[in-house]
């Protein structure tokens, strides 16, 4: 069975015929919370979620009894693979990356999935500071020992005291 997209008000509607299973639109016009939809508004969402294949109908008399095709588990397979297709290279493990990183999943979520031993540590990539060697070069210039005139006879006169 091919799952259609959904509009997002055709989603908020799903999920509430998910709780229901089974349904007449007088049970939708009950169970909708407030803001209440217009009931023609209903019908033809109902409509198009029964064209689109997520509902059947049978009618009983002169109303139609609605019922889910679409099990709530099947819809949420066909996002999650939708999602990984466009935004993860079908790659669970970027999807695991992207959810640590957001803090979407901790390792405590996962420890009931694995019986390994195994830690999971974020990675911090470490930034040095860039080094400006010619500027520290013109801002720092290093200071040359610079001899006061007098004192150069002096050294020299000891290291030719020493050499002797």
């Amino acid at each position: 069975m091919k799952i259609n997209h959904l509009t997002a008000a055709e989603e908020n509607f799903m999920k509430l015929f998910w709780k229901m299973e089974s349904f007449y639109l007088k049970d939708v016009m009950e169970q909708h919370p407030e803001p209440k939809p217009h009931q023609n508004t209903v019908s033809t969402y109902l409509k198009i979620l029964v064209e689109k294949g997520y509902l059947s109908t049978v009618k009983e008399g002169r109303i139609f009894k609605y019922t889910v095709l679409v099990p709530f588990e099947e819809y949420k397979r066909f996002l999650l693979t939708e999602l990984s297709h466009n935004f993860f290279n079908n790659s669970g493990k970027e999807i695991l990356e992207f959810l640590f990183k957001e803090n979407l999943i901790s390792q405590d979520d996962l420890k009931g999935y694995f019986d390994l031993k195994i830690e999971i540590k974020p990675t911090k990539v470490k930034v040095e500071d860039p080094k400006f060697e010619f500027a520290d070069e013109i801002l720092n210039p290093k200071k040359d020992k610079k001899i006061k005139p007098g004192k150069e006879k002096e050294k020299d006169k000891k290291k030719k005291k020493k050499k002797q």
